[in-house]
């Protein structure tokens, strides 16, 4: 564990202890995939209070975790807010990437565990962020690349986001991860091996190792610099002992 990792499993256990002996709720600041899999890892060294996990909307992948007490769970209101990015002329705006508005977003000097997960649609961008980012990048981010942009709150979208997803159906030789990652990405088994080893696969925001580990149905598999997939079914056998799945790619 790194010195980072330690600072913020100790910050972690600071927030659950202050709901605990103070009781009041407490959020931390959004957590990518690695640092989830932290706090799952200190789970049992939190105290016994209740815990919740969400990033702006269903199926984010950088979420913050609240922990609360039954007493004053009327009180958990996540403090999210959704940026829309818009370019002020969509006939000359360049083709944006997730690239390029993070790197706009962390010119202006924001701190990257202050935003949440970034969706382009159409042209568009969302931005998750913390409360207190939300009029910063409004005021402040005005261009992306060569694209002038306006920035406005939209925390109707939120409950309104939707993937989109490509289906992906063909056989593997059983539904263990690294078989299943061979077909979601389409390479060679052996090389996507090694990204269970490299520590880069998640499943379920928990860090796997093994490339043995057999998926359920409904398990959200996470491959840092790849993307991500839900395992949705396994729908039959074939007569030379494979298996038919179904999985739906993020895209």
């Amino acid at each position: 564990m790194t010195k980072d990792d330690e600072l913020l499993c100790k910050r972690l256990k600071e927030l659950a202890f202050n709901t605990f002996n103070k009781g009041f709720t407490t959020y931390s600041e959004f957590l990518n995939l690695n640092e989830l899999n932290l706090l799952l890892l200190i789970k049992k060294e939190l105290p016994p209070v209740e815990m919740d996990l969400y990033g702006g909307y269903e199926g984010a992948e950088r979420k913050m975790v609240c922990f609360y007490q039954f007493t004053n769970d009327y009180d958990r209101k996540f403090p999210i807010h959704c940026v829309r990015i818009t370019p002020r002329n969509v006939k000359f705006c360049d083709d944006l990437t997730h690239r390029d508005y993070l790197g706009a977003l962390l010119n202006l000097g924001i701190e990257r565990y202050t935003i949440g997960d970034i969706i382009i649609k159409n042209k568009e961008g969302y931005v998750f962020c913390n409360d207190k980012m939300c009029n910063y990048i409004i005021q402040n981010l005005t261009r992306i690349k060569h694209t002038d942009v306006r920035c406005t709150q939209d925390d109707d979208l939120m409950m309104n986001v939707a993937h989109q997803f490509q289906e992906i159906r063909g056989t593997v030789a059983s539904v263990r991860l690294d078989a299943v990652l061979s077909l979601a990405f389409n390479g060679s088994r052996s090389s996507l091996s090694n990204l269970i080893t490299a520590g880069k696969v998640f499943v379920n925001s928990r860090l796997i190792e093994s490339n043995s580990y057999t998926l359920k149905e409904g398990d959200v598999v996470s491959v840092r610099g790849y993307g991500k997939f839900i395992y949705q079914e396994q729908q039959n056998q074939t007569k030379k002992g494979r298996y038919f799945v179904v999985l739906m790619k993020y895209i």
